[in-house]
């Protein structure tokens, strides 16, 4: 073992480089007997012992590098550990600020009901035009109007019907014409009642549509009347039924 530690040595330098290398040979192997790192006599070519305080100085030597190899490892695992921690806690607090809004934001408007929430339902009944303009949304929070002769609740979509929306002009009104024309112009809608006769097929094609739109969506509540007819009425009954199909 000794002879081979010399070769190596006196391959990367001889005499005092030898010692160094085997000294770090010894130390990597645990085996002080390779090396020294002090000036005590190496062994010999015939396998004679090395000083015993050049064996010594390689044990302090290997102890000390072990012991500082030991502590920056240590010193790195906790270093990650922090780290790791640290994400962990900038994770959670993300989600907390994402999430925690969303919650306050949801218990500010909890207790604010839409107007369509805070109505009962309307029971079926026939509308005059008169009748209809009552529900405009400002004189009534209940917002209705009609197509092709049909009058739809259409409060739950305040926010397009409504006063401030942007298709508030068809509130309380008959909405066919302006609907079929696509036109949001007060001038396309008329006060008196209107039989939609002027319209084309194709026009007269999009009112239907619009009125099939309508009824998939909103609480069809009764039809509106031409002048000089008759209110139908209609049952508890009646009026249940109509509403099951639309729910």
């Amino acid at each position: 073992m000794g002879g081979a530690g010399r070769g190596v040595g006196e391959g990367r330098g001889g005499g005092g480089g030898g010692r160094r290398w085997r000294a770090v040979m010894a130390a990597g192997d645990g085996d002080v007997k390779l090396g020294t790192l002090g000036s005590g006599s190496e062994s010999s070519s015939d396998g004679g012992s090395e000083s015993p305080g050049g064996a010594g100085a390689a044990a302090e030597g290997g102890g000390w590098a072990a012991a500082a190899l030991a502590l920056l490892t240590g010193g790195g695992e906790m270093l990650l550990n922090v780290a790791l921690v640290a994400l962990v806690l900038l994770g959670a607090y993300r989600l907390w600020v994402r999430w925690g809004r969303r919650g306050l934001g949801a218990g500010a408007g909890a207790g604010e009901e839409s107007p369509a929430a805070s109505l009962p339902r309307m029971k079926k009944r026939d509308f005059s035009l008169e009748q209809l303009r009552q529900y405009d949304g400002s004189r009534n929070p209940r917002i209705l109007l009609a197509v092709n002769g049909k009058v739809f609740d259409v409060t739950k979509g305040s926010k397009f019907y409504g006063p401030a929306g942007p298709y508030g002009i068809f509130a309380g009104r008959d909405a066919s014409r302006g609907l079929a024309t696509f036109c949001l112009d007060k001038d396309a809608l008329r006060d008196e009642y209107d039989d939609l006769s002027d319209l084309n097929a194709v026009q007269m094609e999009s009112v239907r549509e619009w009125e099939m739109q309508f009824k998939e969506k909103y609480d069809y509540v009764g039809r509106l009347l031409k002048p000089g007819e008759e209110p139908s009425e209609y049952t508890d009954e009646e009026d249940t039924k109509d509403h099951n199909k639309q729910d």
